[in-house]
């Protein structure tokens, strides 16, 4: 695989990241309230579940999950409950809000001792892109046409690993800019409008996901 069709794959890959969605929200909103290590730990959770949807297209059992009104149906409804879920507990937090409070990701208002949420941040970040069943269309569209019929297994490899890392990159490029704003992010008001702002941005996602169709 040559130089020139690893980087069209990785401008194409570059441009799917980079449209807003879930995992674009999710991720600012874990850096504005826990800074660049909430925002790092969603980031690399986003690029995790991006590396799953790579390989399991370029297997092709991404295109079972596409090709199956079914199987679509569920993985829709459960990432759409899951975005709800998600975007009701950011507007949770901006209503109980109080200087001191500590958000549902352990991290204190003011900037508390440490705890184990990085993990949560992870695993937000991997299952808001695991669930997504738009994540498997676009990746069953998107990798046979770098990969051919029959892929061999270090492509298949290489374009998933470049996938994750193009996906990696640009959400901990989002999480280390929102991040270096945390000192003003951490102004109460500021918390309250960033949690409501993006509980709102997640229930509508969540919403529209629920009326999609593959």
């Amino acid at each position: 695989m040559g130089a020139e069709h690893l980087a069209a794959f990785a401008v194409t890959m570059c441009l799917g990241a980079m449209s807003p969605g879930p995992d674009f929200a999710l991720v600012v909103r874990h850096a504005a309230v826990g800074g660049r290590r909430g925002g790092t730990a969603t980031a690399l959770g986003v690029a995790a579940g991006v590396l799953m949807w790579a390989v399991t297209a370029a297997l092709g059992v991404a295109a079972l999950l596409a090709a199956s009104a079914t199987a679509f149906t569920v993985v829709k409804i459960v990432g759409a409950v899951y975005l709800l879920f998600l975007g009701v507990r950011s507007l949770r937090a901006a209503a109980r809000r109080t200087p001191g409070d500590t958000d549902d990701t352990g991290e204190t208002g003011g900037g508390g001792a440490a705890s184990p949420w990085p993990w949560t941040a992870f695993r937000q970040g991997l299952l808001c892109n695991a669930l997504n069943p738009k994540a498997a269309v676009f990746f069953v569209a998107l990798m046979p046409q770098f990969l051919g019929g029959h892929p061999a297994v270090t492509d298949t490899l290489l374009l998933s690993a470049v996938a994750a890392a193009v996906a990696g990159v640009w959400f901990l490029l989002v999480a280390n800019v929102v991040g270096a704003l945390r000192r003003v992010m951490a102004r109460d008001r500021v918390r309250r409008a960033i949690d409501g702002l993006t509980g709102t941005a997640m229930i509508g996602l969540g919403l529209r996901l629920a009326a999609s169709r593959a």
